[in-house]
């Protein structure tokens, strides 16, 4: 019995452009914060505040999850890409409206909410559908390119930010969100395209996993809760937001600390989230030869040595050293995320929801680097020092928290 394999393509190509989105609204938002606080006339605190808004959205992962499992997953593409393109036109609109106020910056700030709230969506979502939209076989070939376009999309990002919305342009609020209400259509037409297109449902194929899951079903513990290096594993997730958020959000005080650096630091940035690019081809590749625990071990003092190099070498050597760090950054979400999801079975789809709501690292950490870099006596050498911690703390939970409680 012969049927037509479906050709699937176009949504394919829709999806790894959503991938594409992700990535380049989250690192889009970090790049802003230099011109904003210029823009807004804020205090390293105050900056810090855009991402503490955006990454503050993934406390409702749960939730979020939950309305997934009701609605599907097609829907919940639909309602992320909506919230998003609705999140950027009325950032346009607000701020316009709101210039001379003095809430100008929270109008900015809400509106960059609304915009994570549907990245939120999109995150939980994305990568099923990259995994069933073709064959099982080639899963793993559409998950490495989905990642790929992220990471140019993390690296075209800055230049976006430093070629479109800061250019030469003075720095002003009424030129903060210009090219937001383009960004705000584009997303829009994709989720229009998205909604009358038909797309396979991931759940369909889940009848067989259910079946294995029930004839396992004994071998796992009643409960998600019930996994320490699950929570473990959102802290993981939390400390390395401190990681990949720490140095650009970091690299501003840098300048505004060493007036003798050249040019700014959203210059620099696509060196970084460069380095993250070529770090995960990298990775992919050398993946299959290395256990996730070792590349994740070597990974983190790899970039705790270019850290604490960048405290001993002076002006754009030290920035050099600092952007190195990318390069090993790269790889640690997926390794710290699958060692947190390792050996769940049936709790695999609740553990993620748990672990995902880690990004509020990036809400928290910033933040509190950006007021040890307010403190006079403390100073951004202070704040960058703290990322040994989140280092530490996620070397531990590579070698040993990652195997407290597993079934045996």
């Amino acid at each position: 019995m012969s049927q037509n394999k479906p050709n699937y393509l176009f949504p394919l190509i829709i999806v790894f452009i959503v991938c594409f989105l992700i990535g380049f609204v989250t690192t889009m938002n970090n790049s802003m914060i230099e011109f904003c606080k210029e823009a807004f006339k804020l205090n390293d605190t105050q900056g810090q505040l855009v991402n503490t808004f955006f990454y503050g959205a993934y406390a409702l992962s749960i939730p979020f999850a939950m309305m997934m499992n009701k609605i599907g997953y097609k829907s919940t593409l639909v309602l992320g890409l909506t919230v998003v393109a609705c999140g950027f036109i009325a950032n346009y609109l607000g701020v316009t409206a709101a210039i001379g106020s003095p809430n100008v910056y929270t109008v900015f700030l809400c509106c960059m909410s609304l915009v994570a709230l549907g990245v939120v969506m999109l995150q939980l979502v994305a990568n099923p559908y990259v995994m069933v939209l073709g064959a099982p076989e080639s899963g793993a070939f559409r998950m490495t390119l989905s990642q790929a376009l992220n990471s140019v999309a993390t690296t075209v990002a800055p230049m976006f930010i430093t070629f479109v919305i800061i250019a030469d342009k003075p720095k002003l609020p009424e030129n903060v969100p210009g090219p937001f209400l383009g960004l705000g259509i584009f997303t829009l037409v994709i989720a229009a395209i998205l909604f009358f297109i038909k797309l396979p449902d991931p759940d369909k194929d889940k009848a067989a996993d259910d079946d294995s899951a029930a004839v396992d079903a004994k071998q796992y513990k009643s409960s998600v809760f019930k996994y320490p290096h699950v929570w473990l594993g959102a802290l993981g997730i939390a400390m390395y937001m401190g990681l990949e958020i720490g140095i650009p959000s970091m690299l501003p005080a840098y300048w505004k600390a060493d007036p003798t650096l050249p040019g700014s630091a959203t210059e620099y940035l696509s060196f970084y989230w460069g380095g993250m690019m070529v770090g995960r081809f990298i990775g992919s590749a050398i993946l299959t030869k290395f256990k996730a625990r070792t590349l994740l071990s070597a990974c983190l003092i790899l970039g705790a040595i270019c850290v604490g190099v960048s405290f001993v070498l002076p002006g754009m050597y030290a920035v050099y050293a600092m952007l190195a760090a990318g390069l090993f950054h790269s790889v640690m979400w997926p390794l710290i995320f699958n060692l947190g999801l390792q050996d769940l079975g049936p709790h695999t789809k609740a553990a993620s929801g748990i672990i995902n709501m880690g990004v509020l690292g990036g809400a928290t950490l910033p933040l509190l680097m950006g007021t040890v870099v307010d403190n006079p006596s403390l100073g951004v050498g202070v704040a960058i020092m703290m990322m040994f911690i989140y280092y530490i703390y996620v070397f531990w939970f590579c070698n040993f928290g990652s195997k407290i409680g597993l079934s045996k």
